[in-house]
């Protein structure tokens, strides 16, 4: 019998349809009678409406419909879209601020839906757009990420609507008195557009007194609640599915407000309609990721031992309270620090800010990268001005393997993990020992040449429960059900060999269905680095309620008691029995005997604690000081992700997490002007990262397996991202720093470089 090994790399079955045309995307799936939609967007950044007038783009061809917000509160909806509030530092209640799916009586951002237009082409809707009147009362900007200025929201006068923070300010005070050594170290992470390669889009029908939308995202639940609450629908009306999704990277994961307005026009209309964003569009309106300013307090003992740690951050949350935003930009933020040092006495206070943005919610890695950015760029300042080697310092400060499990000062424990083994074998495998030469090399060519390291640890997060589902179809044919989604990371592979692995049904003959409220009744959806984790544990608990189930069923046909008979991953045997049966055969078996109770199994598993991925990255950066051009030479990753089910599939994870992080540091920058105009809406604008931009990255794993789950795993696919940005930004650091320039922040774009070294050249004159 053909069955996978275990922990081997096998190539993803579900790419033949994506490289031959066959994937089905909305655009691919949308029904062909399908009304189309256009969004009409603020122009302006912040202002009062005064005329909003829809009349003549009703009467245009070919349009069947035009919804405002007062359209749609006609129509008995709620018109609010979710958003988290958090509690203060004062233990104060954070601000929740009103977003309407359409905007009502202001605009808060240059992207703003106002109006949504459905006609039979979507050149009618587009050409009904041009004639709406939109006259509106100009208001003042706030761009900056403070405090103040003029207020987006009455009830926030401030403009910040949260001051959270996490520890104990007293203790680590006091022993940031106590240091002999006091740093302190500021540093900016710059904001980034998604930039997924399928844009949003959605379609949505109304039939039989149900409405099915279908959308781009990162699981179906979410969007099922939200309509239900939204439309006043009993949730068994709804139907929402995800179909293939061009990339998702956590901004997909939130309730949108076109897919609202879809939802209600199909539903008013009894006709389906389509949206799909174009690009500039989707980078007006898509939630962006990053955008915080961070200054970071450090005291150490006198043997260079970390004893106290402070950071204090003011993140963009854009014009409103996101569905995640608050939440994943503090505690997320949190949970990963300090990271993999040991150190207990912490503080770390985040304001959240109002600006006239696109808000800005969960992105790869969401809050980890952030903070695993600023401790890692710390400590290789920490070790210039302390004037030590900055891989020593980090083995000084190192929870010890000894330690564990360990309790972070964050109240995490991290189960496991052996940071000292981690970076000994990243040494020998960036070839630590042969950078000199290489630097000596790249000087003798008029360049520079710069080593940056970056250790990381970040944790699974999002639901810890999830739901699995085993099907035997009548064509001997088995199909799973499951609670995550794909968003191109080839689960429909990782599911079924892991299913194949433990039941000895051969890979080919299981299909993978997600994405589906009707099929599949909860689920966890995808983010965090949760999906596989917590969905093969789901799959162990499934199996093993069919192993049990089947076991009393085969007992008489064996001729063996039901404790005699074990189940080998192959077949169901027993010691005195002639007789074996493979799972497919037991349930062909059920099935002739009329036991439909044995075709179908589910199980829904909790995971009792977080796992924690970590490991370390090395990036070699080449510089041209003439021109500021910087080039990655070379980068080299080791990680502890624990047992992996397809090692080549956790490589590919983090290649594109390197490439995402890498893009981040060398050339991604958000540009909004002082009146809220997005400067860089195009990808004539806004640079995104090419493969001729990107070095070989050399990738090997040192395990520590996880003992949170019964299969030793600990998630990866965010690590790429959690560990690149440092990597290369401590890289150019150190190379940009023989020329005496003292902080250089990303994106390392070359009209920035070649900046930081005229102006490091002239302060020496």
């Amino acid at each position: 019998m053909e069955k996978f090994g275990k922990s081997q790399s096998v190539i993803r079955t579900e790419d033949t349809r994506f490289l031959t045309g066959a994937g089905r995307y909305i655009d691919d799936i949308a029904p062909k009678e399908a009304l189309f939609g256009y969004v009409f967007r603020s122009s302006v950044a912040h202002a009062v409406i005064t005329t909003l007038d829809v009349s003549e783009a009703r009467d245009s061809e070919g349009v069947r419909l035009v919804l405002t917000a007062d359209d749609m509160i006609a129509e008995g909806v709620d018109i609010a879209m979710a958003g988290i509030a958090m509690d203060n530092r004062d233990g104060t209640k954070g601000a929740t601020t009103f977003r309407p799916a359409l905007a009502k009586d202001k605009v808060r951002f240059v992207g703003e839906a106002i109006a949504m237009i459905f006609a039979e082409t979507l050149e009618q809707a587009r050409d009904a757009a041009e004639l709406i009147e939109f006259d509106y009362e100009d208001l003042d900007t706030h761009m900056d990420l403070a405090a103040g200025g003029t207020p987006l929201h009455d009830n926030v006068p401030d403009n910040r609507p949260l001051d959270w923070a996490m520890g104990k300010e007293e203790q680590a005070d006091a022993a940031m008195a106590k240091a002999t050594h006091k740093l302190r170290f500021e540093v900016g992470d710059n904001r980034i557009i998604v930039n997924s390669m399928e844009p949003r889009g959605c379609y949505a029908e109304w039939g039989d007194d149900r409405l099915h939308l279908a959308f781009g995202g990162q699981g179906v639940w979410v969007a099922k609640g939200h309509l239900a609450q939204m439309m006043k629908l009993d949730p068994e009306q709804i139907r929402v599915t995800n179909p293939d999704v061009g990339g998702g990277f956590g901004m997909k994961s939130m309730t949108y407000p076109e897919y609202v307005v879809c939802s209600v026009a199909a539903r008013m209309l009894g006709t389906p309609v389509r949206w799909m964003s174009d690009r500039t569009e989707a980078m007006l309106s898509d939630q962006g990721g990053r955008d915080l300013t961070s200054t970071v307090e450090m005291g150490f003992d006198d043997t260079h031992k970390m004893i106290a740690y402070k950071v204090h951050s003011r993140f963009n949350l854009g014009a409103y309270n996101s569905q995640f935003g608050q939440a994943i930009q503090t505690m997320l933020f949190s949970r990963v620090l300090p990271s993999v040092y040991d150190v207990q006495d912490t503080y770390m206070r985040a304001e959240g800010i109002y600006t006239n943005t696109t808000q800005v919610d969960a992105y790869r890695g969401a809050g980890r990268p952030e903070a695993i950015y600023l401790m890692e760029r710390a400590m290789d300042y920490a070790a210039r001005e302390l004037g030590v080697d900055p891989w020593e310092l980090r083995r000084h400060n190192f929870i010890p393997p000894e330690a564990f499990p360990y309790k972070a000062s964050s109240g995490e424990t991290y189960d496991v993990g052996d940071f000292p083994r981690v970076l000994n074998r990243l040494e020998t495998f960036a070839d630590r020992a042969g950078f000199e030469k290489r630097r000596n090399a790249s000087e003798a060519r008029g360049m520079l040449r710069g080593m940056g390291l970056c250790y990381y640890i970040e944790s699974i997060l999002g639901d810890p429960s999830e739901n699995a589902k085993v099907a035997f179809n009548e064509d001997g044919t088995v199909t799973i059900f499951v609670g995550t989604q794909s968003n191109g990371q080839g689960h429909e592979t990782v599911y079924a060999k892991f299913l194949s692995d433990q039941t000895g049904i051969p890979a080919d003959k299981i299909t993978v269905v997600q994405g589906d409220s009707d099929l599949i009744a909860t689920g966890g959806g995808t983010g965090g680095s949760r999906s596989v984790t917590v969905q093969t544990n789901a799959t162990l608990v499934t199996v093993e309620k069919m192993i049990s189930a089947f076991k009393p069923f085969l007992a008489a046909k064996m001729g063996v008691e039901e404790a005699d008979i074990s189940f080998d991953d192959e077949a169901f045997r027993a010691e005195g029995s002639n007789e074996s049966f493979t799972m497919i055969e037991a349930a062909d078996l059920a099935r002739v005997e009329g036991n439909e109770e044995l075709l179908t199994h589910e199980a829904k598993a909790t995971l009792p604690a977080r796992s924690f991925p970590n490991g370390g990255h090395v990036a070699e950066v080449e510089i041209d000081p003439d021109t500021g051009v910087t080039r990655v030479d070379r980068y080299t990753v080791v990680d502890d992700f624990g047992n992996l089910i397809n090692p080549m599939l956790a490589e590919g994870q983090v290649h594109g997490g390197v490439a995402q992080g890498l893009g981040q540091a060398l050339m991604e920058a958000v540009a909004y002007d002082d009146e809220g105009q997005l400067l860089t809406a195009t990808f004539m604008d806004y640079a995104m990262p090419r493969a001729d931009d990107l070095p070989m990255i050399e990738f090997t794993t040192e395990a520590t397996p996880s003992t949170a789950n019964a299969m030793g795993m600990k998630g990866c696919g965010e690590a790429g991202t959690v560990g690149s940005m440092a990597a290369v930004a401590n890289a150019v650091q150190d190379a940009l720093a023989r020329k005496g320039v003292a902080r250089a922040d990303m994106p390392f774009t070359p009209n920035r470089v070649w900046k930081m070294l005229e102006d490091a050249r002239i302060a020496a004159e």
